[in-house]
């Protein structure tokens, strides 16, 4: 099992992440990525399902249009671990595929 971050881990994990910010109610991190239309957040949405299937960590998650509204945790570990924070690099790589020019 995956363990949890310590406060000072987290802090530098977030400092590394653009737009993220921690959600100390779940001890999780969150984000809501912005595309020109529903076929680009969807589109992202399916690339970040495969990586995230291929690594066995899924997102809560929503979409509305062109917004996706991200929040990742550990619910095994309950709470934030590095599996959550490789996702969210990963997610925030896969969005620059998909951004409107």
């Amino acid at each position: 099992m995956a363990a949890r971050l310590t406060d000072a881990q987290r802090e530098s994990a977030l400092a590394a992440l653009s737009g993220w910010s921690y959600d100390a109610d779940r001890d999780a991190i969150r984000r809501s990525f912005r595309f020109a239309g529903f076929i680009e957040a969807f589109a992202f949405m399916t690339a970040v399902a495969l990586e995230a299937e291929r690594a066995d960590h899924h997102p809560e998650w929503s979409n509305v249009w062109n917004r996706v509204d991200m929040l990742l945790t550990t619910h095994s570990a309950g709470g934030l671990t590095a599996k959550d924070i490789a996702l969210a690099h990963r997610a925030d790589a896969l969005a620059l595929r998909f951004a409107a020019d």
